[in-house]
């Protein structure tokens, strides 16, 4: 598989459990599915966790970094891109936070909870587009059969080091859990119906 390929698979990734939580969230409002709060907790969990720990570390290290070695062409939107990766610990905690007061029954809780969502998800929606409809047509027009292969053998490992050498197989693995576990349509599972 090619690393312009693993890119988008992990896109698709991500959006399918953006999706899913959409879902959730529309299910619950409209008194079609209680709240499974463990559901909910491990879909941020993993919404939070993957970008920061996995793919947004490679796409700087592995993709932005070359792309610039090869063109100046996007320096502007790489830039953005990169404050976008930076800034997006601040989202993910508005989300978190929610989601705990949402839990926790606090007043307010669920719509506090459904717009911290809707604001996640449409930041990351336009992100990836960004980064599939300007970073990647480029990529796939400069850079050589060595630059992806030195690419996609960057890919294929985490950039930290110090991580496990199943640090893919893990964010893998979540995914088929979280998968297992939702509701149809979203999954393959069960939760409690209300």
């Amino acid at each position: 598989m090619t690393a312009w390929r693993r890119i988008e698979d992990e896109h698709q990734a991500h959006a399918a459990i953006i999706h899913g939580l959409r879902y959730l969230i529309e299910a619950i409002e409209e008194g079609r599915q209680q709240p499974d709060f463990e559901l909910l907790r491990a879909m941020v969990h993993y919404v939070a966790e993957y970008p920061e720990r996995s793919h947004h570390p490679k796409e700087d290290r592995f993709l932005f970094a070359r792309l610039k070695e090869k063109t100046h062409e996007a320096d502007a939107v790489i830039a953005r891109l990169e404050q976008e990766h930076a800034a997006n610990e601040k989202r993910v905690a508005e989300l978190q936070e929610a989601l705990r007061a949402y839990a926790a029954g606090e007043a307010g809780g669920f719509e506090t909870f459904k717009q911290a969502f809707g604001r996640y998800a449409d930041f990351y929606r336009q992100h990836m587009i960004t980064e599939e409809r300007e970073i990647l047509p480029l990529a796939r027009r400069v850079f050589s059969a060595e630059d992806w292969a030195a690419i996609d053998e960057g890919w294929r490992t985490r950039p930290d080091p110090l991580a496990g050498a199943t640090f893919t197989e893990d964010w893998e693995k979540a995914f088929r859990e979280l998968v297992m576990r939702a509701p149809p349509p979203i999954g393959l599972g069960s939760t409690p119906s209300g």
